[in-house]
């Protein structure tokens, strides 16, 4: 059986791994996170700036502060205008701090130079491009919420009648019960009522054979009687006896 240390030395050794897990985890998101930093050029000052535009524009819109243009305007304001612009991809950098991965290794980098004409009208086509995402942002928001409610009222549609639906199976189910209780009780009523008609048949056949038990008696001494009567009494006759006559005369 295992020991209280035993358990703790476990407890130890699972949370060491699990240590080392999450270390290696941090690590890699770390790694990618420096390669994705590299790769466009970003620094953490550049983070922080827009972290902080970020909590900005979030504290305007918790005042009740609207963020169109005013957060255009602060966003375009904070960034840096670009100075270097890669014609394959579009991007482009400040020229401060760290260079991105298209530019780093480039030892002449005048031909990624952009026009000051072309750096100065840079932030309006950026708060232009800004302004329509926004105003397309807000019609997708639009759309959507009016495809919300366009699907909760079907929603409601399609309930109402599912619940119409049910409750006329029901109704019918009910109907087709009560219509099953009445023929149960019918039939219930007829076998009752079979035997109760069974012994009123066997009734008055037994009646009708008291009775006529009863009346064969009486029957037959009213025929005996009418036959005494239909006889009638014999007459007596007289009967004569003759004597025999003597004899006479010897030769």
């Amino acid at each position: 059986m295992a020991t209280l240390e035993i358990i703790q030395a476990r407890i130890k050794k699972l949370q060491t791994q699990a240590e080392t897990l999450l270390a290696k985890r941090a690590q890699g998101a770390l790694d990618q996170i420096r390669e994705l930093m590299i790769k466009h050029g970003l620094t953490t000052e550049d983070i922080e700036r827009r972290a902080k535009a970020r909590r900005q524009r979030e504290r305007k819109v918790r005042l009740g502060v609207s963020s169109g243009k005013a957060g255009i305007a602060s966003a375009v304001k904070g960034k840096l205008p670009p100075k270097y612009r890669d014609p394959k991809t579009g991007a482009t950098w400040s020229g401060h701090a760290r260079p991105p991965a298209w530019i780093k290794d480039v030892k002449d980098r005048s031909k990624f130079l952009i026009d000051a004409a072309a750096a100065a009208a840079e932030p309006a086509v950026t708060a232009k491009a800004a302004t329509k995402k926004t105003a397309a942002k807000k019609a997708v928001a639009k759309k959507a919420v009016t495809a919300k409610s366009a699907g909760r009222t079907a929603a409601k549609k399609a309930s109402a009648g599912a619940k119409a639906a049910v409750k006329k199976v029901a109704a019918k189910k009910a109907a087709a019960k009560s219509a099953v209780k009445k023929t149960a009780a019918k039939k219930v009523a007829a076998k009752s009522a079979a035997p109760t008609a069974g012994k009123r048949v066997i009734a008055k056949k037994a009646a009708a054979k008291k009775t006529s038990a009863s009346k064969a008696p009486a029957k037959k001494a009213a025929a005996k009687k009418a036959a005494v009567k239909s006889v009638a009494p014999v007459a007596e006759t007289p009967v004569t006896v003759q004597t025999p006559t003597p004899s006479t005369g010897e030769a």
